[in-house]
């Protein structure tokens, strides 16, 4: 103990978020040190559902490839009633982050994925075996205290030191009560069944929500043939009983023809959660994931709100500790993810409710109420596309209004009165939001998603124009500070004339789908500067590009380095990787 061994930052669990953080981390750079108390990953499924933002970091960090052979794209749910009959179906078609909205995912060959891509990253290691005990925090450090075992069977002490400590640990999280922060919301009281089996004895693909008052369940056609059900329980149900062979099996025998010939993988009771922190930092302490909110299973959302904690948190604390910024960034982490967490958790509770009701009455009426709301297209498009789910949308943080250039704020509409604002498609603001991700051309690649093109730090995306052309050369100094990329966009027809024009410094994309310019058509704000997790900080104007750099470097306390130049930017990217 009495070794102290330094890092950037102490991850405390070796789950998903977790191990998604200590990759954005090496990714950019920083020493990360992992620590987990069990001895090995989870080799079990919990979450079965990854969506196209989730997927969208993945690509990130370079690790989509190897996720893809786990996965099932274009998961459909559909949700039907005691009788089978179909009440509504979600299949959302949009791609528009560059991914299908929904993926079936077996977890542990995906968290495995992860685990293994820190291989790639010297700064990185996990240390499994080691329980964190105590933390010891300072106006400088925190270090964690963790407890092994030893070859010779001794419990030792090891003492981790860092900038910053990050608990990913689950519901449970150690981290959060020393942070002594409330965890608002409720655990409903109703318990379901959860069975896993593999050689799926089904074989029918895609998600079936049941909606049977007489016993609500679910059955999820997985990667690798598994086979998901969940049951719901009754009071009077123990967990002895319900768990055991012949009991499962008798659920089952609506099912499946045999269910006694089924390779189970295992057979657990649970209770839905739904509860958010009321604050995610304090110091140098700071929690992400199910340590942060627990989410109901029902849309699928509990991974996947880790990973929009990760993807968040990861370069803000790469910014901070590369001296780019002041720690203050850090608390725009709870600023922007509380409050779509919240809305997740409200949703997915909603959700739920409108699926066990076991009242024979009140489920008729729910089944008749919804057989006539699907005679309208759009309700029955609403439910389809997944337009019920509320996508993030920052209104505190790293932003710049792009009506009035206030900085830390963005309203949800732009309200100039200049022709071209109203004159556009839309005056909904896309400040707060994430930037879709369609296919672009350049020198070096054709038909390429664009995050791939633009690399994985601050981008400043121009349509139609060279970006030194617009902006002052003060601007141009302070997003090479920042180690922003200048990219111009440009009609594929037009690509090659420019980059034959442009700045040596500036990136020539060809925008050869179209995709791009509808977006920039339907908007009056021709200049973008999107960060790093890809969610629009800025948007306006050419006259206004200064105004609203200077709001966005002021919202996220920006703290040019000495002599800082364009080498500010992360040396790794999506593609190298």
């Amino acid at each position: 103990m009495n070794t102290t061994e330094d890092c950037d930052v102490v991850v405390v669990g070796a789950g998903p978020v977790g191990l998604m953080l200590a990759n954005i981390l090496g990714m950019y750079g920083h020493l990360v040190t992992v620590l987990e108390a069990l001895d090995d990953l989870i080799d079990y499924p919990r979450g079965v559902g990854l969506d196209d933002e989730s997927f969208r970091t993945i690509q990130t960090v370079g690790l989509a490839d190897a996720v893809l052979p786990h996965t099932s794209p274009q998961h459909i749910m559909r949700l039907v009633n005691g009788a089978g009959k179909t009440i509504l179906v979600n299949n959302p078609q949009t791609d528009e982050f560059g991914w299908e909205r929904k993926h079936g995912f077996i977890q542990p060959e995906v968290d495995r994925v992860l685990y293994e891509g820190l291989s790639r990253f010297s700064g990185v290691r996990v240390l499994f075996g080691h329980r964190v005990e105590d933390v010891v925090e300072d106006a400088d450090s925190v270090t964690a205290i963790a407890e092994t075992v030893g070859d010779d069977g001794r419990v030792q002490r090891r003492r981790i030191r860092a900038r910053y400590l990050v608990g990913c640990e689950g519901g449970k999280s150690p981290t959060r009560k020393r942070l002594d922060v409330t965890f608002e919301g409720e655990s409903p009281s109703t318990r379901w069944l959860v069975v896993d089996v593999k050689n799926d004895p089904l074989g029918t693909p895609n998600v079936f929500l049941g909606a049977d008052p007489k016993r609500p369940y679910v059955s999820i056609g997985l990667p690798h043939a598994v086979r998901r059900w969940e049951f719901m329980l009754h009071d009077h149900e123990s967990e002895d009983q319900v768990t055991d062979p012949e009991f499962v099996n008798a659920l089952l025998t609506e099912h499946v023809p045999d269910p006694s010939s089924l390779d189970f993988i295992r057979r657990r009771v649970f209770t839905h959660h739904g509860r958010v922190a009321s604050h995610f930092r304090k110091g140098r302490q700071i929690i992400a994931g199910d340590a942060a909110h627990l989410m109901p299973v029902w849309l699928g959302q509990g991974w996947n709100s880790g990973m929009r904690d990760a993807t968040n948190l990861g370069w803000k604390l790469a910014t901070v500790l590369a001296g780019q910024a002041d720690d203050a960034l850090l608390d725009t982490y709870t600023d922007e993810r509380k409050d779509h967490a919240r809305a997740m958790v409200d949703l997915s509770l909603t959700f739920g409710r409108f699926i066990k009701i076991t009242n024979p009455l009140v489920a008729t009426a729910r089944d008749a109420a919804s057989s006539v709301l699907n005679l309208f297209p759009q309700v029955k498009s609403y439910f389809a596309d997944m337009r019920f789910k509320p996508m993030p949308r920052y209104h505190r943080g790293v932003l710049a209004d792009p009506t009035t250039c206030e900085s830390g704020r963005a309203r949800p509409r732009i309200s100039s009165r200049l022709v071209p604002v109203r004159t556009a498609n839309s005056t909904i603001s896309p400040v707060g939001v994430q930037f879709p991700q369609p296919r672009v051309n350049c020198r070096t690649g054709e038909n390429v998603l664009l995050d791939d093109a633009i690399g994985n730090w601050w981008t400043v995306l121009v349509w139609g124009n060279d970006p030194t052309d617009l902006l002052p050369q003060e601007s141009i100094d302070k997003l090479s500070a920042l180690g922003a990329r200048l990219v111009a966009v440009v009609p594929e027809t037009q690509r090659q004339w420019v980059e034959r024009t442009a700045d040596p410094q500036v990136l020539v994309l060809g925008d050869h789908t179209g995709r791009v310019k509808k977006w920039f058509d339907d908007r009056p704000t021709p200049i973008v500067f999107l960060r790093p997790d890809r969610f629009v900080a800025g948007a306006c104007l050419a006259q206004d590009a200064p105004a609203t750099l200077d709001a966005i470097l002021a919202a996220m306390h920006f703290a040019p380095r000495p002599g800082g130049t364009a080498d500010a930017r992360p040396e790794h990217t999506a593609a190298a990787l």
